[in-house]
Order: C-alpha cells, then structure tokens, then sequence
C-alpha cells in the first residue's frame, strides 16, 4: 500500500522585497569599509535570490527606512525573535493547511494525523494547537512535530506520514512545514553568516496525504504524487560543513564552502545505490526537486549527477522567486511539478546539517 500525496497548500507572507532593497537594508548591520561593501554586494548578487516574502517587514514598498522596523541598531534577542514567530507562525501556517485540504477536496475532520515542521521557532502550545483549533482539526488528531531537522525537514516529515498511513488504512495525514528564517538575521561581518542573510526567507507549506486505496476521486489526478520510497544517508567527516545553532541573538547558521564539493564526492555514489534497490537508475529519472540550498549547491547536484541545463528549473525558479524557505521550499517545488504534469519518477533531494541528505521517489 502506498501513500498519495493528494493535496498540496502553499502560502507566502504578505509582504516582501527584492533582493536589491534587501541588500540595501542589511549592508548598515555588517559593513565597515568599502571594501566589505563591494564584496557584501557581490555575495547577495550571486545568491540567485530575486525577491522574498520576510514577516518582518511592515510593508512592500516605500522608503526603505520605513519598510521595517524589527531590525534596528542593536541585534534582537532570541527571546524577542521567538515572541514574532509565535505570532506570525499561526496565520502564516493555517493559510497553506486550508489550501492543502481544499486543493484535495478533504474535509479538516477528516485529519486522524497532524505533522508540523519547523527548525526556526519553539512556543508551546504551538502550530499544531493552532491548527487543531482554527481549521478545525478533531481534538483527536494524533500530533508529531518534526524539528530543528533544517531544510529536510519536509521529506522527514512524509517518512513519518507514509509510516502512520501504511499502519491505518483508515488514516489521513495532514503536514504543515513553515520556517520564519527572516527572524535569524545575523548582524556583523562573517562571510559564511551574510550568505545565509542573502539566502533565507519565509515560507509555509502543507500536504495531504492518504493511503492509495482511498486516493479514488481525491483531487485530480495530474496533481497527484505517489510516494515510492525514501531514503537517507549521513556524509562521513561533514559535521562542520552545516549547522543550525541556538545563540543569544537568534538562530545561527553556518554554511561551509565545502558544501558543494562534499556533495560532488558523495552524492552520486550514495543515490544509485539507492535507486537501484528501488529498481531504477539516474536515467530513468523523469524529473528532479532539488532543495536550492543556493546555486552553487544546485550547481554541484546537477554537475554530480550529470543532469542536463534544465533538469533543475523548478528549483532554480523557486529559489529566485521566494528564496531559500528550508523546510516548505521542497514542497513548492513538487507542487510546481505536479500542476505542470511533470514526468515521473520524480526524485526529491534535500540538504540538511550532519552533512546529511534525504532523498524520496515520488510517483
């Protein structure tokens, strides 16, 4: 028995801002010299980023003094950034749970399962009770949080669904990952810390699945997606390359440049193995969502894999349009797949701290 991903939900903040503003704002809280200044430039411009929705901002347009006022002269605490998120992290999440349950045509008393992913905010009680109580859920609903998993998080999240769908016949999951990674905003000049700034942005989506015996009539079925399998594996000698930390002023992110050459070395070797245990081969892939943790990361799964110029559009796309949301932005890209009829099977890849990958075949 399979799982069918019936629905899917996405959902943006109301306001955002070009890349190019963006920049403008954030260069007064890392830069000292000219010298920085150009270089500053230089790593928002390669960032492949176009614009992005922020819950910080208080408007999209006007001047860029008065488009927000969360960021000021001193750093906010954590203790300040997680009093936003439990405010913004609510709304945002329930717009993309109604849209996935309307796109699949379920009823929310349907729900026996609630997931809810998120590595950027902790409150309690929290999305989940949101969700419960406003779409309405049944107060039954059996609740499992994914977190602090980064932006791999969403493929975790369906290993766990697909598990509690395979044990019920009966059962119908619904998974809401949201990140408010805006709120992480790292003040100072460290290299690694202002491509994070340039990279990551805001973002909510949601899925509905059910076994495939009861997938019958669920939505259309150009818009379904069948989950085939997933996987994962850890990178041996990698713990440095990525990591999400806790610190005094927010949430911290180091991203290595070495990211891309562990995943030349590793990647490829690792997934067809896998494939081939699932009865597939590189070549038999119809089409890739590849998570963009930025472009040279796509760069070096593209290069890895030996995937053709546009193998990776979507996500190219994507990361142009919104930015890197962690853990919803995979869930964008299978939707766009899905609405285009994109030709399966579809690989979903995504890239987390450990150095470790996560992969899913989606049919």
């Amino acid at each position: 028995m399979s799982t069918v991903i019936a629905g899917i939900g996405t959902a943006l903040p109301p306001h955002r801002i070009s890349q190019e503003d963006a920049a403008l704002i954030a260069r007064k809280y890392a830069c000292e010299s000219p010298s920085q200044e150009r270089l500053f430039a230089a790593l928002y411009r390669r960032a492949g980023v176009e614009g992005r929705g922020c819950v910080v901002l208080d408007r999209s347009d006007g001047p860029l003094e008065g488009r927000q006022t969360f960021y000021g002269e001193a750093a906010p605490s954590t203790l300040e950034r997680m009093r936003r998120y439990e405010a913004e992290a609510g709304p945002l999440g329930l717009l993309a749970a109604k849209a996935a349950l309307d796109a699949a045509g379920i009823p929310p008393g349907r729900v026996t399962h609630l997931i809810t992913v998120s590595c950027s905010g902790f409150h309690a009680p929290g999305l989940d009770v949101t969700l419960i109580g406003h779409l309405p859920l049944r107060a039954e609903a059996a609740r499992t949080h994914v977190g602090f998993m980064g932006c791999h998080g969403a493929l975790n999240g369906l290993r766990v669904a697909d598990a509690f769908l395979r044990a019920d016949p009966d059962a119908c999951v619904l998974l809401c990952a949201l990140e408010l990674c805006s709120l992480h905003h790292q003040y100072g000049w460290d290299a690694e810390r202002i491509v994070s700034n340039s990279l990551f942005a805001d973002g909510a989506a949601a899925v509905v699945a059910v076994p495939e015996a009861a997938s019958a009539g669920v939505a259309r079925a150009s818009r379904r997606l069948r989950l085939v399998a997933s996987g994962s594996t850890l990178i041996a000698d990698s713990e440095d390359a990525m990591s999400w930390r806790i610190g005094d002023h927010g949430f911290q992110m180091t991203l290595s440049n070495r990211v891309p050459d562990l995943i030349g070395t590793h990647l490829r070797p690792w997934l067809e193995s896998w494939l081939a245990r699932h009865g597939l081969d590189l070549a038999s892939v119809g089409s890739w969502a590849v998570h963009p943790g930025g472009p040279r990361i796509l760069s070096a799964v593209a290069e890895a894999l030996g995937l053709g110029h546009d193998a990776l559009g979507v996500s190219q796309r994507v990361l142009a349009e919104h930015g890197n949301m962690s853990s919803p932005t995979i869930l964008f890209i299978l939707d766009r797949l899905a609405r285009a009829g994109a030709p399966g099977p579809c690989v979903a890849l995504a890239f987390g701290p450990g150095l470790a990958v996560e992969a899913a075949i989606l049919d």
